[in-house]
């Protein structure tokens, strides 16, 4: 049986908006940030969403979101490692140019916005002239460093949901943070509340259902010190059944 790729159209309801069920994933990613430091096993940084969003409200997710024209243009420190750029354009109909450059900024920068942590390495510099979105990397002289990311799954949200991405999912050991701005959880902020949860503690936590899923691919992950040759997943809906597969 085929997997499935995006949507080629948006379909449009009667009265001119986009019917729930045929909208088309949108390119996104989101960030693991994990704590392997002492004793009790490794933890992971998670957010509380704003109860007031549409999309997910209240639940506990992991920073991210959909790739912006900056993150084409940023520069980095280093490369992502080969494996990853593979399994990333793997199951995907006519990639665009650097997709997985693309996507692994994306996760950085939506980190960076969301928690105010700014992933990456001071050892190079500032970076000149920065693109809207990354000014404060210029300002706290960052460089993303893709050679420090795993990626760990992909997932794309089922039909019939309000919002719908095709979001990868990638991992960074909390070492690769190089600088944080502090103040970004508010009452009206995207996130109302930010944690380091162990990975038992994280599952006992509202959390939407692909999370959950992830959580479970990131502990085999772990386990497996993230060797290049593990498997990736890729979690997706077909029918309403729902499917867990290989990239």
């Amino acid at each position: 049986m085929p997997l499935p790729q995006q949507e080629p159209e948006i379909a449009t309801a009667p009265e001119g908006k986009p019917a729930a069920a045929r909208l088309r994933p949108r390119d996104a990613a989101t960030m693991i940030v994990i704590d392997r430091r002492g004793k009790g096993g490794p933890k992971v940084l998670m957010g509380r969403r704003n109860p007031n969003l549409a999309f997910m409200p209240g639940k506990f997710v992991f920073p991210g979101g959909r790739i912006e024209l900056g993150d084409r243009h940023m520069p980095v420190a280093g490369a992502l490692p080969d494996y990853a750029e593979a399994a990333l354009t793997r199951q995907v109909s006519r990639p665009p140019h650097h997709l997985g450059r693309a996507l692994a900024l994306a996760a950085i920068r939506e980190t960076y916005e969301e928690t105010g942590l700014l992933l990456g390495t001071t050892e190079h510099g500032a970076p000149e002239d920065p693109p809207a979105g990354w000014e404060g990397f210029g300002r706290h002289g960052v460089l993303p460093d893709l050679e420090a990311l795993h990626l760990v799954a992909r997932a794309i949200t089922p039909p019939k949901r309000v919002r719908r991405f095709d979001t990868r999912f990638f991992a960074i050991d909390r070492r690769g943070v190089a600088a944080e701005e502090p103040g970004r959880i508010q009452a009206d902020a995207e996130f109302t509340e930010l944690a380091w949860v162990r990975l038992d503690a994280a599952r006992k936590l509202d959390l939407p259902y692909i999370t959950r899923a992830i959580l479970d691919d990131l502990e085999a992950q772990i386990a497996a010190d993230f060797a290049p040759y593990r498997m990736i997943p890729f979690h997706y809906e077909r029918y309403g059944r729902r499917e867990r597969v290989a990239l």
